[in-house]
């Protein structure tokens, strides 16, 4: 009997174990191993910390609910995703980009509708437009880029921001809808804009209401286009969870 026709007993099977008595190092070339995870869930965590602080201490507590829960939902996600096996550049960077772009297009209307200081009117905080372009306009187009480019370059950390992107900016645009069903905290009654004493103490001026009870007219900044970047957005974290699954 030739022993060189026998089959190989060493037969390797899905986990890492043979029958031959080898144990082989099964990690899948793309997964990220877990120094790395812990490292970019530690930055994450630290920059919704940031975000969440700063967004309290110069605006008030709706920021801190806006990012925290946007952050937190997308830090899941990722966690879950992404972050244990980045996928490639063209599963993902499309919708990302075209969420991003649609985003742009709805800060162009957020702006020129006043946004800003119609927010401030509705839940008493000093919201004010300089701020708001800080933001939106200058710091995030940078976070935009890195981010494509991370997500280009398949690096773990961009995974994140792409959730938060695809869920803060994205989904939770829906919420534009609602705005105009909701009592202003700030002169409800008063259908003209006011000026007023908000937030920590901050005298702003031409505060707008757009309580529809006493408007009349059903709309809120942004209304208009915040299905720009929501439906990407939604079709970006289907597919990303798709994706992913078959990764697996």
């Amino acid at each position: 009997m030739k022993l060189a026709d026998k089959t190989d007993l060493s037969v390797t099977f899905k986990g890492g174990s043979s029958v031959g008595g080898k144990r082989m190092q099964q990690l899948h070339p793309d997964s990220v191993r877990l120094p790395a995870r812990i490292g970019s869930m530690a930055i994450a965590a630290g920059f919704l910390i940031v975000a969440m602080l700063a967004g309290y201490r110069y605006i008030g507590w709706p920021p801190v609910i806006i990012v925290g829960g946007s952050g937190t939902a997308a830090f899941v996600l990722w966690s879950l995703t992404y972050l244990r096996r980045p996928l490639p550049a063209e599963v993902v960077l499309p919708a990302f980009l075209v969420t991003v772009a649609g985003l742009q297009i709805h800060l162009i209307e957020e702006y020129r509708t006043g946004f800003a200081p119609a927010m401030s009117r509705l839940y008493n905080i000093s919201w004010s437009v300089n701020s708001y372009l800080m933001i939106f306009v200058f710091i995030g187009p940078v976070l935009y880029t890195l981010t494509a480019l991370g997500l280009f370059k398949r690096i773990p950390l961009a995974g994140f921001l792409m959730c938060f992107i695809f869920i803060g900016p994205g989904v939770a645009e829906f919420t534009h809808f609602i705005f105009p069903l909701l009592k202003p905290d700030v002169q409800p009654t008063v259908a003209a804009s006011v000026q007023a004493v908000v937030g920590r103490g901050q005298l702003m001026q031409n505060l707008p209401n757009f309580w529809f009870r006493m408007t009349g007219h059903y709309y809120f900044p942004g209304m208009y286009t915040a299905i720009l970047p929501m439906i990407p957005g939604v079709y970006g974290l289907f597919n990303l969870v798709r994706a992913a699954r078959s990764a697996n």
